[in-house]
């Protein structure tokens, strides 16, 4: 008898491993690690958005019991909710952060597919390299490509951006102190640093794209624009609308390039929502008021990405 005969046999005496509950032994480990990672800190969130905490009430027991308690932070309802909400500046922020959702995410598919196509065409040597050179960019952290960005688009004469201007006999722009300059500047970063991504799921769509399909539209007269948009978009429709959804979820989080390349300014004009309760909670360390934009920001998040895999039909099959 082998030793997994002999240990299998064993658990099946033990009474509680004999039933069905069995299961939920071995997954409370991974329960464990989420709860006290993800769920605790959400519950905590959500506590914190109903009380009036900031440093001074906070903190001002002792140990950590205390904190995790609220100190001396008084509960106050729906007043951080409705102060929210009628705040002009967090309406702002709203707009500009479904704004940045909307055209970067065009631009990353647009981009993305317009790749994956290249490097999936016949017509391209060295697909492999080009494989390699297209996701390098995933191998760098983020902060470092976005403080390359903002050296790219910096106002003064030396910025690459600024550098091409006048070297086609344009004036140089002051591209992160206007605020329309600097929001196209937050979205060509926030594209370079999903292309990657976007493009390995493109690639790999395109590949499961039916080649008797292309052939036979070819044959019918198709051209190549005609056969992209009845052959190959509906074909690769699932996977990309997979990480567009995956891409729009962090882009609605995206916190570095703002704050990294002007702080969301000109003025707050540009203050995405990350951005903004950031500010509200360390800048202005009121804890209660950033804890309910963000309890408000997961919410819409929530639905958004809910709405999108229902409309995209993305969880069909999964419980078959």
């Amino acid at each position: 008898m082998s030793t997994a005969t002999r240990v299998a046999n064993r658990v099946e005496k033990v009474p509680f491993l004999s039933r069905g509950d069995a299961s939920l032994l071995l997954v409370l480990p991974g329960l464990f690690i989420f709860s006290a990672f993800m769920l605790f800190p959400v519950v905590y969130l959500i506590g914190i958005s109903f009380t009036n905490a900031e440093p001074a009430n906070l903190f001002a027991g002792e140990g950590v019991v205390a904190v995790l308690t609220f100190g001396d932070a008084s509960f106050v309802g729906l007043r951080n909710y409705a102060n929210v909400l009628t705040d002009p500046e967090f309406w702002n922020s709203f707009g500009v952060t479904w704004l940045f959702v909307a055209t970067s995410v065009t631009l990353k598919i647009v981009v993305s597919i317009s790749i994956a196509l290249v490097v999936t065409s016949d017509l391209v040597r060295g697909k492999r390299f080009l494989r390699s050179f297209i996701i390098f960019p995933m191998g760098l952290p983020p902060i470092f490509i976005i403080t390359v960005w903002r050296g790219i688009f910096s106002s003064a004469q030396f910025g690459l951006m600024n550098q091409f201007l006048t070297g086609i006999g344009m004036q140089p722009v002051a591209w992160l102190s206007g605020r329309w300059t600097a929001f196209m500047a937050y979205n060509i970063t926030e594209a370079w640093l999903a292309y990657p991504f976007m493009v390995i799921i493109t690639v790999s769509a395109l590949q499961d794209v039916s080649e008797e399909l292309h052939e036979a539209a070819v044959v019918d007269g198709a051209g190549f624009v005609s056969r992209f948009f009845h052959i190959t978009l509906p074909s690769i429709k699932r996977p990309v609308l997979f990480a567009t959804i995956l891409t729009s979820a962090a882009s609605f989080q995206q916190f570095l390039i703002p704050f990294v390349f002007n702080e969301g300014g000109p003025a707050r004009a540009n203050e995405l929502l990350v951005v903004y309760g950031y500010r509200e909670a360390l800048q202005f360390q009121e804890y209660g008021r950033g804890a309910t934009i963000s309890i408000i920001a997961l919410i819409f998040i929530g639905a958004f990405m809910w709405l999108n895999v229902k409309k995209g039909r993305l969880a069909d099959g999964v419980s078959d």
